[in-house]
């Protein structure tokens, strides 16, 4: 194990580099940059000085070594900027990637403002559909064609059929509108300090909650259900039967062991959206999360913002792919790493 670990881990990092660069060359080649924005009236050289003072008269390959430096150490390091021949100087702010469209403001630090709001709506959803889709699944798997397999098939279609626009907007005519029972809007603002706070907290959050798991336990279930019905036929589940076990023991010791793991490949893969955000659902509900922030950065053309998200992306769906790995060989014992 600590073998192919290390292995998988020597292959991250080259295919994290790999992605850094085509990430910061497409968007760096891209047309634009926040001089643009200025009014007119600036004179050509003032521009040029806005454009040296943030680094963007130097070449690209400086400019992404010093974006990569920048993503990975904020405190200043000294060997880079010598080598290849720039004065960065003392100030902490140019020693960190700031937003063009924010008025210099670290990149992180509004990054960091948006995970939260994030994290209750989009991590809250997918908890609760990884929650309810695992046991659906099985159940609909193990008694198939029944009631309860025919209901769970019928939601599942009609979850991800549906897209989240159109049932978001139908929740928000229903239960805003008619009857005023939950906001339409998302209160970023709100902070939970009591009780009174925390029941705004969940009212707020429990239609785009509801949104985001409606469609993703729609997908998880489906998915689940099939991968239960291909191990249900195998031989060594027979054989478990064979042996005299309870029903309930081969499902959950053996066919269920088994079958989690292409589940475990989507459900580590859908983690990394957690944090990209539901676009969609943010703007129906104003949800200032990391999905708006990325839209807003895209329409002012705020390149290092898209930069810095977009490989934080990469990176996270590099790691919860080794997770995946990880949890094949906890749960299967035919998996072995040599």
């Amino acid at each position: 194990m600590s073998r192919y670990l290390a292995r998988r881990l020597l292959t991250a990092v080259p295919t994290l580099l790999a992605i850094s660069m085509v990430i910061f060359a497409v968007l760096d080649l891209a047309p634009g940059d926040p001089t643009g924005a200025l009014p007119e009236t600036i004179r050509p050289e003032v521009r040029q000085m806005i454009r040296e003072a943030m680094g963007l008269d130097k070449p690209m390959h400086i400019k992404y070594l010093l974006w990569l430096r920048q993503f990975f150490w904020n405190e200043p390091i000294g060997l880079l900027e010598s080598a290849l021949g720039i004065e960065i100087g003392d100030s902490e702010s140019r020693l960190r990637i700031t937003s063009w469209g924010s008025r210099g403001t670290p990149v992180f630090d509004l990054i960091a403002q948006r995970v939260p709001q994030t994290l209750w709506v989009v991590g809250l959803a997918y908890l609760i559909s990884v929650l309810i889709a695992v046991p659906v699944g099985v159940i609909s798997a193990v008694r198939q064609y029944s009631v309860f397999d025919q209901l769970g098939t019928l939601f599942s279609l009609i979850g991800y059929s549906v897209p989240t626009f159109f049932t978001g907007l139908l929740l928000i005519i229903v239960f805003s509108v008619n009857l005023n029972w939950l906001p339409s809007i998302y209160d970023t603002n709100l902070e939970v300090r009591d009780w009174r706070s925390l029941v705004a907290q969940l009212r707020q959050m429990a239609m785009p909650v509801t949104v985001l798991a409606f469609f993703q336990t729609a997908a998880l279930v489906r998915f689940t259900r099939s991968s239960m019905l291909d191990n249900l036929t195998q031989d060594y589940v027979r054989t478990v039967k064979a042996k005299g076990f309870r029903e309930r023991y081969v499902v959950i010791r053996h066919i269920l062991r088994n079958s989690l793991i292409p589940v475990i490949t989507l459900v580590a893969l859908g983690v990394p959206t957690i944090f990209s955000g539901a676009i969609i659902t943010e703007q129906i509900f104003r949800v200032n999360g990391l999905g708006a922030l990325l839209i807003s950065s895209i329409q002012v053309n705020d390149i290092p913002m898209i930069q810095t998200v977009t490989f934080i992306f990469a990176v996270l769906i590099v790691i919860f792919n080794l997770i995946a790995d990880i949890i094949y060989g906890v749960l299967d014992p035919r998996i072995r790493y040599a």
